[in-house]
């Protein structure tokens, strides 16, 4: 592993996103049967994700973190998950290996070259495995939080759609948190908040997510703050 598959995260959001408690039972189950045997987390972070993540059709977990201090952490939270590991490093670290499930969580937006990526990913799995993409959607709602963080941008269907490798098929692509989408907009233009709250992020998630997911299922999820992006590496590639 060279020194550049190991770099310190910028961004300070992770604690204050652990909060939405709300936020993760939701968009956990509209992924949650797409992670299955033997799966790979990209930026695995806090391990928050990893915890509820965990399902009776994983068979091992693999945690992927480039921050060491991150790493250090995250191994002291995935302790109790069976069959955890955690490794410190980028996808060049699972040179070799296979795995069913691939997962980008609040993470492919902080990839620079995130087709490349994706592309590279799809190495990693197994015929008929499954690449899980969760970003912030909509170039119009990037903010200073954004860069701040170290987001290189937000995604819309086409633009997570042109991500797609050539040797996977694409699921399903579709948006989440409709509600949150309206309340961030409102955000950017009226109070022009950097960094939001821990009283906002709670206020977001115990009241604007339960009312979000009655909303996207009306509109079919064509609308929202989050877009959710899913592939299956076909046969024979």
């Amino acid at each position: 592993m060279s020194a550049s598959d190991i770099f310190p995260y910028v961004g300070h959001e992770l604690e204050l996103f652990a909060l939405a408690h709300r936020w993760k039972v939701y968009w956990i189950s509209h992924v949650c049967r797409w992670v299955r045997g033997d799966v790979l987390e990209v930026g695995a972070g806090l391990g928050s994700n990893t915890i509820q993540l965990q399902n009776n059709d994983v068979r091992s977990w693999q945690c992927l973190e480039p921050d060491p201090k991150l790493a250090l952490r995250l191994t002291k939270a995935v302790a109790a998950v069976p069959n955890c590991s955690v490794k410190v490093g980028t996808l060049v670290s699972m040179a070799g290996r296979q795995f069913d499930s691939i997962l980008y969580i609040d993470v492919l937006e902080h990839i620079r070259s995130d087709r490349q990526e994706l592309v590279e990913a799809a190495g990693l799995l197994r015929a008929g495995g499954h690449i899980i993409v969760l970003s912030p959607a909509h170039p119009f709602l990037y903010d200073t939080f954004d860069a701040m963080i170290g987001h290189q941008r937000r995604y819309t269907k086409m633009s997570l759609r042109n991500c797609s490798p050539t040797n996977c098929k694409l699921e399903t692509i579709f948006y989440l948190d409709s509600v949150g989408m309206l309340a961030s907009l409102a955000n950017r233009i009226m109070l022009r908040q950097d960094t939001p709250t821990d009283r906002q992020i709670k206020t977001w998630d115990n009241y604007i997510v339960p009312v979000s997911r009655v909303l996207d299922a009306v509109i079919r999820y064509t609308i929202g703050r989050t877009i959710v992006g899913i592939w299956t590496r076909t046969a024979g590639n």
